[in-house]
């Protein structure tokens, strides 16, 4: 790791295959929380190569347990992290409107590591077991609409650096690969990024992987659609900037979409807003991006008629009972 450091330090770069390797040597434990802490903030002080995160992903997917939900034909609904807004769980509350919409979603999250409550923080308050069952996993799609893989459980790289992705408190290079490393891998997938060069960087990447992709990003730096200000939206349709007030919203601030400082915080926003009690930013930010995801099914749909679904699956309550569903059959 030593040379590997000071090939780093002299603003040199790695090849894909040099970064597969670093990775799996990491996933083995050769090296220790301090060289790993070291490699990690190289990436802090300088944008990652098109090769290096290539490589990356290689090592992972090479790894991961992998589990076959391809009948299912799903979606993944994820933002990268580290966006540093600590919202509450947008991403995975707009996961059971999808599914209350009646489309297939298998999500891949882990635990917060740069905000209060990640997508398994606020599923697990729930009182859900996560689980490797493929079976428990189809129960879970033909009941809820909806399946959830606990990275830790099926990316061991991942478990091996979580202690020291925790400590650093910020956003790393393992944000940027979660959302490629889906152990079902599957066809479609909503992703929120926080900044437009991080949006190209991904765009390359599905279109060399097949994936059906819609990446967002709020031009004020959100990994999602915040609605607190003009958005971007990159599809295999091309790109577009909008504004919340062309899609018949109204802007929202900072403050309508805090987390809270605990997970119980974050819980409550997600339950309020599956229960149709929610305040109108908080709700609205969770249509939008749900309605996107949807769009991803079917690129005809107009974005006003997958609004209208979307908000018709949390005030019907059949997002509310998707996620009922998804938790019983997953305790």
């Amino acid at each position: 790791m030593k040379q590997l450091l000071y090939h780093l330090f002299d603003h040199n770069t790695l090849d894909r295959n040099e970064s597969r390797d670093v990775l799996l040597r990491m996933a083995k434990g050769e090296f220790n929380e301090s060289q790993i802490a070291a490699f990690i903030t190289v990436f802090l002080m300088r944008s990652i190569s098109i090769d290096e995160l290539t490589g990356f992903r290689d090592a992972l997917l090479e790894m991961r347990l992998p589990i076959d939900l391809s009948e299912y034909d799903a979606i993944d609904i994820v933002g990268t992290g580290g966006d540093n807004k600590n919202t509450f769980n947008i991403s995975t509350t707009a996961c059971f409107t999808v599914a209350g919409a009646g489309y297939k979603v298998v999500k891949h999250g882990n635990y917060g590591a740069t905000s209060v409550s990640g997508a398994s923080n606020v599923i697990e308050m729930h009182g859900v077991k996560f689980t490797q069952d493929v079976d428990q996993m189809r129960r879970s799609l033909d009941s809820s609409n909806m399946a959830y893989l606990h990275a830790p459980l099926f990316n061991p790289a991942l478990k091996t650096v979580a202690p020291v992705r925790k400590a650093l408190g910020v956003r790393t290079f393992f944000n940027m690969l979660g959302p490629l490393v889906n152990p079902s891998m599957p066809k479609r997938q909503l992703l929120g990024v926080y900044n437009l060069k991080l949006a190209r960087l991904y765009h390359y990447l599905y279109q060399q992987i097949g994936t059906e992709f819609t990446i967002v990003n709020n031009l004020d730096g959100y990994d999602e659609i915040s609605l607190t200000d003009d958005f971007k939206i990159i599809n295999s349709q091309g790109e577009r900037v909008i504004a919340p007030e062309d899609l018949g919203f109204e802007r929202c601030t900072e403050p309508d979409l805090f987390g809270g400082e605990t997970v119980e915080d974050a819980a409550k926003i997600f339950d309020n807003i599956l229960e149709n009690r929610a305040t109108a930013p908080q709700t609205n930010a969770v249509v939008i991006n749900a309605a996107y995801a949807i769009q991803t099914f079917n690129s005809a749909k107009s974005i006003q008629d997958c609004i209208a679904e979307a908000r018709q699956s949390i005030e019907s309550g059949n997002a509310k009972a998707a996620f009922k569903k998804f938790v019983e059959a997953n305790k």
